[in-house]
């Protein structure tokens, strides 16, 4: 999945601290970042390729520690309109289809989206409408004025490996990600995980399920959710009543018959491939 970087690690721990020029720049225009992809590995600046220097005087833009990947620190930047030489700017969609085997400059980039995106919503209080102010001491913005601190946006939702004897239940989006799914769906306030599963596929697909068992989670930074994947089995009637506003395609697949993603970044995918390889 697109968080299995190992040997490397990143570290999300905040602190502030001053922009070196040989940090790694992530830069955004208009929610794109800025990247270069020779082929086989995505490339970000550094943020001495992103300073300027004008009638004599270096431009320095202002830079937010965001995370370190094995002790290289990373900024969010907010890049030029005009992508420099060799960079192109693109959305994170653009980046997932560059099908890179090195998953750990997407998940840079996930996670970088998740924590821009959360700046970027971030800069008036909600309450009162005052402008926003980084926290000196944890990853958090406040409010001067009437003192409420905000900290970053996660989404809880589930992804659903519905089973039924040897065949599990895939779905396809009517609109969005073109590729094999499963059920998924939000949380709502005042539900358990488990509780979301149940209604998610009733909603979904019309069944009624059992067995509820927890697989594995994963942070999907485009948007800011953290999935968690659950294995369940029908529960009487197996007749699909697909949501046909939300799904185009939703049926019974034997092991044999699973179309899986055209990359491995996804808990989605992981599970499919679970279930195809009869573990």
């Amino acid at each position: 999945m697109i968080q299995d970087i190992a040997p490397s690690t990143m570290d999300i721990h905040y602190e502030e601290r001053e922009v070196s020029d040989d940090a790694v720049a992530m830069a955004f225009y208009e929610d794109r970042l800025l990247s270069r992809f020779d082929g086989e590995r995505i490339a970000y600046p550094t943020y001495r390729e992103l300073c300027r220097t004008t009638d004599g005087t270096v431009e320095r833009p202002e830079a937010t520690f965001l995370f370190r990947v094995d002790g290289q620190e990373f900024f969010q930047v907010k890049g030029p309109a005009e992508a420099p030489e060799g960079y192109v700017y693109r959305t994170m969609r653009e980046l997932r289809a560059l099908n890179t085997e090195h998953v750990t400059e997407l998940f840079e980039a996930f996670t970088a989206y998740h924590l821009h995106t959360w700046y970027e919503s971030s800069r008036y209080c909600g309450r009162c409408g005052g402008a926003m102010t980084h926290d000196t001491t944890e990853r958090a913005m406040f409010c001067p004025a009437c003192k409420t601190k905000v900290y970053p946006r996660i989404n809880p939702a589930v992804i659903v490996g519905i089973r039924n004897g040897e065949k599990i239940l895939v779905t396809r989006y009517r609109t969005g990600y073109a590729h094999s799914a499963l059920v998924a769906g939000f949380a709502e306030i005042g539900e358990t995980l488990e509780d979301t599963v149940r209604r998610e596929v009733m909603e979904e697909v019309g069944l009624r399920v059992k067995n509820i068992t927890y697989y594995k989670s994963q942070p999907w930074g485009t948007a800011a959710d953290l999935l968690a994947g659950f294995f369940c089995e029908v529960d009487g009637s197996d007749e699909i009543r697909m949501d046909e506003q939300e799904l185009k395609y939703a049926e019974w697949v034997g092991r044999d018959e699973i179309q899986l993603q055209p990359n491995n970044y996804s808990l989605t995918n992981e599970m499919m491939k679970l279930f195809q390889s009869g573990k």
